[in-house]
C-alpha cells in the first residue's frame, strides 16, 4: 500500500473499518498501519518499531479490543503507548469500564482523525511521564537511607558547619562587598524520588544571571560538543561507552536511539545541561569559591534537613528533570541526592563528560551505594577541590 511521506506520527489501527482507514490516510502527518485483528496486531508489533499510538475496534475477530489492551499491558514496551478504543456506539457504562481498565480514550464513530491527533499530542507525553512517576512511586519505599548513613550525615554536616563558621562569615562579607544582592542562592532542585526542594549555595553570580543564560548559549560546553554529531540510529554516546543503545524509537521515518533523541530534543528546546567555560556572569569572588567548591558548603543545611546526603546523585533543576523521560534515567532518582558523588570524583571539572556518562555513573551509584563506598568518595572529593578548568 502507498503511505504518505514525511510523516511525523506512526499509528497502528486494529480493525476493518475502511472508511476510518481512508480518513487517516488523507492526513499527511500520519503514517497508518493496520491489522485486521488482535493476533495480527501483536505479530506486527513484534517485528516493527513501537508506534506512537494504537487505535483498536472493540469488536475484533478472535480477540476483543479489551483483550488486546490487556495483552499489551503485560509488555513494558507498550505501557507508555496511548491505546484508544473505537466503536459504533459508546454508552456511559462502557466508557467507564474502559477508563477503569486503563484505556486512554474511547471514541464513537464516525471519527474525526484530527481530533485524535490533537488528543495524542497530550496523551503521548502524559503517559510516558505518568509511567515514570509510577515506577518511582512504586519503588519509593525502597529509597531508605541506611541509619548509619543518616547518622553520619548529621554528625558530619554539624561538625563541618561549626568548624567552618568563620569561613562562612568571611565569604558572606566578600560576596556583599563585590556585588549587591543576597549572600545565598536558593533554587528548586529535584532529588530522590523526584522530591522537589530548595537547594542552597553561596551566590557566585551577579544578580539577573539566569536571564542572561540564553545569550550565552554558544558557550555551553555540552551543546558545543554534541551539536555536530550525526543523526543516526546508533547513538555516539552509547557506542563510546560500549553498550547497546537505549530503546530504539521510530521518529519521522527514521530509527533513533532514545538517548540521542532526548538529547536532540533538549538542544532544540534550549534546555540542556548548562556548563559554561569562563562564564562572564560569575563574580570574582564567585570564581574563587567555585574553584575551591566553597560555594557548595551551604548544602550542608540541606543535609541536616534530610533533603540531601553528603554523598549521592546531584539534585537537578526542574526543567532537566522534566526532560529526563527515558526509563534509564529513573534509576538515578532512587538514590539520595548528594553534595558530592561518583561522577564528580570520576571526572571532576572534566568538560569531556557526556550526559550519557553522567547517567551511567548516577545509575551505578543508585544500584551499589554503601556507607564505606561513601567514605571513599568523600576522601576522593578532598583531592578534587581544585578543578583543572574554570567551569
Amino acid at each position: 500500500m502507498n503511505l504518505p511521506e514525511n510523516t511525523s506520527r506512526v499509528i497502528l489501527y486494529v480493525g476493518r473499518d475502511e472508511a476510518l482507514i481512508e480518513s487517516f490516510y488523507a492526513i499527511p502527518s500520519v503514517k497508518l498501519y493496520h491489522a485486521e485483528n488482535g493476533f495480527l496486531a501483536i505479530n506486527w508489533l513484534e517485528v516493527n518499531p513501537v508506534p506512537d499510538a494504537i487505535i483498536s475496534e472493540v469488536i475484533l475477530q478472535g480477540m476483543t479490543g479489551y483483550a488486546l489492551h490487556d495483552e499489551l499491558l503485560q509488555n513494558v514496551k507498550y505501557q507508555t503507548v496511548p491505546f484508544i478504543l473505537v466503536d459504533d456506539v459508546v454508552v456511559t457504562e462502557e466508557l467507564m469500564k474502559a477508563l477503569h481498565l486503563g484505556v486512554d480514550d474511547y471514541y464513537q464513530k464516525p471519527i474525526v482523525p484530527e481530533n485524535i491527533i490533537t488528543r495524542l499530542a497530550f496523551l503521548a507525553p502524559y503517559k510516558k511521564l505518568k509511567s515514570i512517576l509510577s515506577v518511582v512511586e512504586a519503588k519509593q519505599k525502597k529509597i531508605k537511607i541506611p541509619l548509619i548513613k543518616r547518622v553520619f550525615d548529621i554528625v558530619f554536616a554539624s561538625f563541618v558547619l561549626l568548624l567552618l563558621s568563620p569561613l562562612f562569615l568571611l565569604v558572606a562579607i566578600a560576596i556583599r562587598l563585590e556585588s549587591k544582592g543576597p549572600v545565598f542562592y536558593a533554587a528548586k532542585r529535584v532529588g530522590a524520588g523526584y522530591a522537589v526542594f530548595s537547594f542552597f549555595k553561596f551566590r557566585s553570580m551577579f544578580i539577573g544571571a539566569d536571564a542572561k543564560l540564553k545569550e550565552l548559549k554558544h558557550l555551553n560546553q555540552y551543546t558545543e560538543k554534541e551539536k555536530d554529531e550525526p543523526y543516526a540510529a546508533e547513538c555516539p554516546d552509547c557506542k563510546r561507552l560500549g553498550h547497546p543503545c537505549s530503546t530504539i524509537l521510530y521518529i519521522k521515518d527514521h530509527e533513533i536511539c532514545e538517548n540521542q533523541y532526548l538529547r536532540l530534543k533538549r538542544e532544540k528546546l534550549g534546555k540542556t545541561f548548562n556548563k559554561i567555560k569562563n562564564d562572564p556572569r560569575v563574580t570574582k569572588v564567585g570564581r574563587l569559591i567555585r574553584k575551591t567548591s566553597i560555594d557548595e558548603l551551604p548544602q550542608l543545611v540541606n543535609v541536616l534537613r534530610g533533603e540531601m546526603s553528603v554523598v549521592g546523585n546531584r539534585p537537578i533543576p526542574l526543567y532537566e528533570a522534566e526532560l529526563l523521560t527515558s526509563d534509564d534515567w529513573t534509576e538515578r532518582f532512587l538514590a539520595p541526592a548528594g553534595i558530592t558523588g561518583l561522577w564528580q570524583v570520576s571526572k571532576r571539572g572534566g568538560a569531556e563528560m557526556s550526559n550519557e556518562e553522567r547517567k551511567s555513573l548516577d545509575n551505578q551509584y543508585a544500584r551499589h551505594f554503601t556507607f564505606w563506598g561513601d567514605i571513599k568518595i568523600i576522601l576522593m572529593t578532598f583531592t578534587a577541590f581544585m578543578q583543572k578548568e574554570d567551569v
